[in-house]
């Protein structure tokens, strides 16, 4: 017995809804499915205790500070903190593979601190170093570079050596570069901390402040 003609109605309207139903929920899923499926790039903070945030709560530490001030000025990278206390520029060189692995778009690169408070000739940092942009600049990889000083009873003609190698590097890798990570903070009071090395939560804003500057050459807007 063939269906009567109401019944043919009846079933054509269902599955005109049926129907309507699962190309509106299509719709939704092929717009939310990039939100979710596109991964933000990466930014790394590759440094010593500095970049670490030693002394502070880990959402104190500068590379957490930089990530709120990249958040706010709508560039959508997600900022990984990859700073190890007491880290030398060998160090980093030894670390390479574990940050290459993570397929960083950019980095920052803070080390040498720890290579000037030991004493370690300059030359010994500026290879260490050098490895380091090496091999991010191969892996097509951004870099801010970050330089600092040494209190002056190192001495200036083992200081002078030592920005040098900052400056120089810069020059030969073409990479974006802030010779002194605490030129914005020196003069302002409770940046840094009671050793009178390592900044404070509000040292770590300033910093923030300082390297967002010099990355805005290297950073892409969010969608």
């Amino acid at each position: 017995m063939f269906p009567t003609l109401p019944h043919w109605r009846w079933l054509y309207t269902h599955c005109v809804d049926v129907l309507r139903r699962f190309l509106v929920s299509l719709s939704m899923l092929i717009a939310v499915c990039p939100v979710f499926g596109a991964e933000r790039p990466l930014l790394i903070c590759f440094g010593d205790s500095i970049t670490a945030g030693y002394g502070l709560q880990p959402e104190q530490a500068y590379p957490e500070a930089l990530a709120r001030d990249l958040d706010r000025a709508g560039y959508n990278y997600r900022v990984s903190n990859q700073g190890t206390s007491g880290a030398t520029s060998k160090d980093a060189v030894a670390s390479l593979p574990a940050i290459l692995k993570m397929h960083p778009q950019i980095a920052i690169v803070e080390f040498g601190g720890n290579d000037g408070l030991r004493g370690i000739p300059p030359d010994a940092t500026r290879q260490n170093l050098d490895a380091v942009l090496t091999a991010l600049e191969t892996a097509h990889v951004k870099v801010l570079l970050a330089g600092i000083t040494l209190p002056p009873n190192y001495g200036p003609d083992y200081i002078h050596a030592f920005e040098g190698t900052f400056r120089d590097l810069a020059a030969k890798h073409h990479s974006a570069f802030v010779p002194m990570i605490y030129k914005d903070l020196v003069k302002v009071p409770g940046t840094i901390q009671a050793d009178g090395i390592h900044p404070t939560a509000k040292g770590s804003e300033i910093i923030a402040d300082t390297l967002i500057a010099a990355l805005r050459p290297l950073l892409l807007k969010g969608p």
